[in-house]
């Protein structure tokens, strides 16, 4: 089979696509036909090297959608030729007790085309538990396009941010997968959208896809620019990627009561936090990534019902995939790359 791989950490020019053999499913997995398989920002940051253990050389891609092509032993209820998506999370198991709290994924929580082989190529060895069966109206490359983000920004937004209709949201990152992802929810949800973005065109877009306000962050102070967009009363929740750049407006943007949901750390990890305004206004600041099984059921049904949609860039080959990492980390993809195989 052709995959898109690399065989050492580097740039985008280290992606190229070379003739592998077809995986044979272990005890448990199944072999899917990939049809569709998007990238993500953390593709790009496995290339360039994560302090983690990976297979070399290694195919990326965490969002995986496609037909059954063949089982392995112990696996039943999976027929061959169907349609499924994956769930991108591996050995989950939610802790419960009181220290840890209910809510918490295992330490060797790991994700597919991260931790594993992924779905840059034409044939991928996924577990049978993580399939979920796919509805004839939906098509591949919508399948792929969400999965990664939609849970991420569900979890994000719902479980650990607890958005209630009626509330203010501010969303970072308005570009990307999580953050279009994000908008809609939070739209969908009932609150009232507010959303950071580059160029007024991406402005645009994050309007269509329900945001109530959408702001520029290159044309002028950005600290400014959030104050009077959301007035005095600040927001009640904020979902944050970027990290570092904007922690500080942030933290300033937030209502007495406010939480701000952090999943990832795009300008830098080491944010300043000024704590008399966590301990006088009684924030909150919650860590996030991806979701559980339970929680990538819940959005995907929005998907297939059509409530909420992924915004898809642009289709590539895997023979385009090295272009696709150079565009992704230049920043110049609004929602999500998909690769088809075929």
């Amino acid at each position: 089979m052709k995959a898109a791989l690399f065989h050492a950490h580097g740039g985008p020019e280290v992606i190229r696509v070379e003739d592998v053999p077809i995986p044979e499913p272990a005890p448990g997995e199944v072999l899917l036909r990939v049809r569709a398989s998007s990238m993500n920002h953390l593709d790009v940051w496995v290339r360039k090297g994560l302090p983690i253990r990976i297979p070399m050389p290694h195919i990326g891609g965490s969002d995986i959608a496609g037909e059954v092509e063949a089982v392995g032993a112990g696996v039943e209820g999976v027929k061959s030729g169907a349609r499924v998506v994956v769930d991108p999370s591996l050995d989950w198991d939610w802790y419960s007790g009181v220290r840890r709290g209910p809510d918490l994924p295992n330490p060797e929580f790991r994700v597919i085309g991260e931790h594993t082989q992924g779905g840059f190529a034409e044939y991928a060895l996924v577990p049978a538990a993580n399939l979920l069966q796919l509805p004839d109206h939906v098509a591949f490359e919508t399948a792929a396009a969400a999965s990664l983000v939609f849970v991420t920004a569900w979890r994000g937004l719902m479980t650990r941010g607890a958005l209630r209709a009626g509330e203010r949201v501010l969303i970072t990152g308005g570009s990307g997968g999580v953050s279009t992802a994000a908008v809609q929810l939070a739209r969908h949800a009932g609150a009232t959208v507010f959303v950071l973005t580059s160029g007024e065109e991406n402005c645009r877009r994050l309007q269509g896809l329900g945001a109530h306000v959408a702001m520029d962050r290159n044309a002028g102070d950005v600290g400014v620019m959030v104050k009077e967009a959301t007035g005095p009363e600040g927001v009640d929740l904020v979902l944050d990627s970027v990290g570092e750049a904007l922690w500080t407006v942030l933290i300033r943007a937030l209502a007495p009561g406010g939480r701000l949901v952090t999943y990832g750390a795009t300008t830098g990890p080491k944010a300043v936090t000024d704590l008399r305004h966590v301990f006088w206004k009684q924030l909150s600041i919650l860590g996030s990534t991806m979701g559980s099984p339970g929680e990538f059921h819940a959005v995907m049904r929005l998907v297939f019902q059509g409530a909420v949609r992924p915004v898809i860039h642009s289709t590539v080959p895997l023979e385009g995939v090295q272009g696709a990492h150079a565009i992704l980390e230049g920043g110049g993809v609004f929602g999500k790359v998909v690769v088809m195989p075929d």
